[in-house]
């Protein structure tokens, strides 16, 4: 499998690979199907960059720790330093966006979750985010209207726009810089629709965000 490494507009990019920041929650149907309350601010969690794998290549996947689920998100890549930042400043440190899948250990995510245990060994493992290749930024307003889409052997499981994030994508980036500094090369997961669901050795998926990014991958098994 080759390296993970950032490409904008079919370019490899200068940016660094830095972390992942995740936002659980993000969209009312997904917190509802899984059973959890609404927040009333945004929930936070961190992939590290080894958990950054291409997803235009087969995505293995860890089967010894029990089911591993797809969530599909629109992903922001960070170009700019951004601390305690402006929704202007967030706007203009985003230097692409792209699509991509937070893998969760579910079964192993439950187990932590009922011993009030963080969540980092069932989401950030190896290879725990499969990402496409990112597109120059559209205008502002058009962030809101992204549509997210998986398909599942051929069958749509996920299909959601981000018009419905509880938290749009600015106010999220200053929500963020108030904790965590973003640096350049640091992407940002925006929350997953409703739909998610397992996956199994050998299955077809197909991504997209909007008319702009569509792709395949198959999903196989860690050695």
């Amino acid at each position: 499998m080759s390296e993970y490494g950032h490409i904008v507009n079919g370019v490899s990019s200068q940016l660094p690979v830095g972390k992942v920041v995740c936002v659980g929650r993000n969209y009312a149907e997904h917190a509802r199907e899984l059973n959890n309350p609404l927040p009333t601010e945004p929930v936070l969690f961190i992939k590290p960059s080894t958990a950054l794998v291409r997803l235009d290549e087969p995505v293995s996947i860890p089967t010894v720790f029990g089911g591993c689920h797809y969530e599909t998100e629109m992903a922001i890549l960070i170009g700019q330093s951004l601390t305690a930042c402006s929704e202007q400043q967030a706007a203009e440190a985003i230097a692409g966006i792209g699509i991509a899948l937070d893998l969760t250990l579910r079964d192993l995510q439950t187990q932590l979750k009922e011993k009030s245990l963080p969540w980092e060994k069932a989401k950030a493992f190896d290879g725990a985010c499969p990402m496409s290749a990112f597109i120059a930024p559209p205008l502002t307003a058009e962030l809101q209207h992204q549509q997210i889409q998986l398909r599942q052997n051929g069958q749509l499981k996920q299909d959601g726009n981000s018009a419905d994030m509880l938290t749009p994508v600015l106010p999220l980036l200053v929500y963020i810089s108030q904790f965590f500094t973003l640096q350049p090369g640091d992407i940002v997961l925006t929350g997953t629709p409703a739909g998610v669901g397992p996956l199994a050795l050998g299955d077809r998926l197909q991504v997209s965000l909007s008319n702009t990014i569509d792709l395949y991958t198959t999903i196989i098994e860690r050695n």
